[in-house]
Order: C-alpha cells, then structure tokens, then sequence
C-alpha cells in the first residue's frame, strides 16, 4: 500500500490544516489537523463522499469526536470520487439511492478507534459502526478491505484515521432473498432492479435454499439486472415487459438456470476470486476471467463465450456474497 506521500494528499491536508490554525506549535499539532469530515471537504477527489454525507447525515458526526470510544478517535475507509462513479454516482446522481440506505452504506465504511496500516492484515478483520464485520485480503502486494482495494493509508485527522479505498463497500444487513426483496422494492435504489431474479426465485421455489437460517452454507451468488433477463427473452424469442413473464419458461429451466448462478464456497469477494473454473450448484463449470480493476468477468458454459461483467461487486449478506452481473449464466441446456 501506498503511504500519502501523493502530492496531491498532502497539498489538500495541508490547505485544511491552515485554515483551521496558523499555530506552528508542536504541541498543538494534533488540534491543527482537520476533522475527517474536513479531510472530504477539502480534497478535490472526495467530493462525491462529502454530498453523501451530508445527504446522508453523517457530516456533523464526523466532524467531532467520537463519543462512542475512550480515544474519541474514528477509522473511516473512504471511497475515491472514481469509486462511487463506479456504481454510476456523483454529486448529483446520489438521489438514486434512497437515504437510509445511504446513511447505512456511509457508517459500514466507518468503525470506532484509530486502526492504523501497521494493524491491517489478511488475518485481521474490523466491525464496522453497522455492527457489521469486514475482513481484510492480501492479494498481490496489495491489501483490500472486502472487494475494495486500500490505495493509500494513514491519512491523518483530529479525530481518527482516513485509509483511501477504490470501490463502495455494500453490506445489506439482511440474507441473499432479503437483499435481493430490497433492490425490487426500491428499498435500495429508488428505481426498483433486480425484478425479475426474485420472481424468479420464489416461482423456482428456492427461496428457501438461498434464506439464512443456523448452520446453513455461505454462498457466492451471482445476480442478474433486470435487463439481463429481459434480454435473455429476446435471445430466446419471447417477449418479457414484466417479471411474471419468465414464467412463460418451464420452472424446471428456471431453476437449473437460477442454480447455475450459486456457488456453496463460504462467500467470495472479488479480491478472493481468481480466474479459471468454478462450479456451480447448476452442475456446469463457470469460467472467470482474469482480476481486472476489481472485478472479474463470468461466463456459462451456454452462454457460447459471451461473459457477464460485475455491474455491482462485493454485496455483504448474511449468508453470503452477492455480485450482480449484466447477463444471465446459461448451462448446457
């Protein structure tokens, strides 16, 4: 990881750390250094995070100590502005994500204390203000926190600790059909998605297989949008306008497809997939590609070489992990 000698970093701490005080004392360095929020404020490359927090009406808590924490002190893993367009976010597109799930995506990137770099490895994990564990993955040289790779570290504010990261972490607090219930009802994004792979789900009758309940299996799970069924429908002939419509396909179909999207492995993120073969609960091997920018390609074996991309990597469930994907994985029908 890189520490932030990045001139860029250190010209904007510095801009904030003046306009807070023009004391050169040592011993009144740590009252110089900008509050975490102020970090977002006056860097250029985080101002995507600085309207979601105060959209998501965490600013004022960020820019204070931390009650909650005998040091006072905040660790926040902060999402670049390339990061949050990654899921096709800016300053004024945040409105597509509905608050409480903005807030609540805002506190799993922050937890109590000052967890510096020297404490970070791949066999130590963080519980995040949600109450909910990330874990730490060494991967090439570098260090990801879930799927989101750490780019610089140590970034250091009056009330904490800013590590730098490259993607939005997701954690959905519920199971896989839960998470999956949340984006159809606009629980997630104010435009519903993810319609079809539901009512796909409960007309499979797997919603069941895929719930979480004591001693059941973690899974990966890859999630077709909505317009991966709908163009599935197109290559298959028939016309779906509405969710319902995949029930024009035998249930059998359906759940040798929907199965084929399941892998019973504890739950990988992105930074813990590597390309070649995997199976399935379908039966038939998924191919991925190679760990590219944070994602990785998957194909099925009936998908006759075309390959699904990652359109939102790395969801945390209860049971599992949850990429979703802009095909459907086809088996050898």
């Amino acid at each position: 990881m890189k520490n932030l000698s990045i001139s860029k970093y250190i010209l904007m701490s510095a801009m904030a750390i003046s306009t807070l005080s023009s004391c050169e004392t040592t011993s009144n360095y740590e009252e110089e250094l900008p509050s975490v929020a102020n970090i977002a404020v006056t860097n250029q490359d985080f101002s995507t995070l600085e309207a979601a927090a105060v959209a998501g009406g965490v600013a004022v808590v960020l820019s204070n100590p931390n009650p909650g924490d005998v040091s006072g002190d905040y660790t926040v893993f902060a999402p670049t502005n390339d990061a949050f367009a990654r899921l096709g976010l800016n300053e004024n597109t945040l409105g597509a994500l509905q608050k409480s799930f903005l807030t609540n995506t805002l506190l799993y990137h922050v937890s109590n204390g000052n967890l510096l770099n020297s404490a970070i490895s791949a066999d130590v994990s963080s519980t995040s203000a949600l109450g909910i564990d990330r874990r730490f993955v060494t991967r090439d040289g570098d260090t990801y926190i879930n799927g989101s790779k750490i780019l610089a570290t140590d970034v250091m504010a009056s009330n904490g600790t800013v590590h730098v990261i490259d993607k939005v972490m997701i954690a959905s607090g519920a199971d896989i059909v839960q998470t999956a219930i949340a984006l159809q009802t606009a629980q997630v994004f104010t435009a519903p998605e993810l319609t079809y792979l539901v009512e796909a789900v409960l007309y499979a009758d797997l919603a069941g297989a895929l719930s979480a309940s004591e001693g059941s299996p973690s899974f990966t799970v890859f999630a077709p949008t909505d317009q991966a069924f709908v163009d599935l429908g197109t290559a298959l002939g028939l016309t779906f306008t509405k969710p319902e419509d995949i029930r024009q396909l035998p249930v059998e179909v359906v759940r040798s497809v929907l199965l084929n999207h399941v892998i019973a492995n504890d739950g990988k993120f992105t930074s813990e997939l590597s390309a070649g073969a995997v199976s399935p609960l379908g039966g038939d091997d998924l191919t991925l590609g190679a760990f590219t920018n944070g994602t990785l390609t998957v194909t099925g074996l009936g998908n006759s070489g075309e390959v699904a991309n990652m359109v939102i990597p790395d969801v945390q469930t209860t049971n599992g992990i949850v990429h979703v994907i802009d095909r459907v994985l086809l088996p050898n029908l």
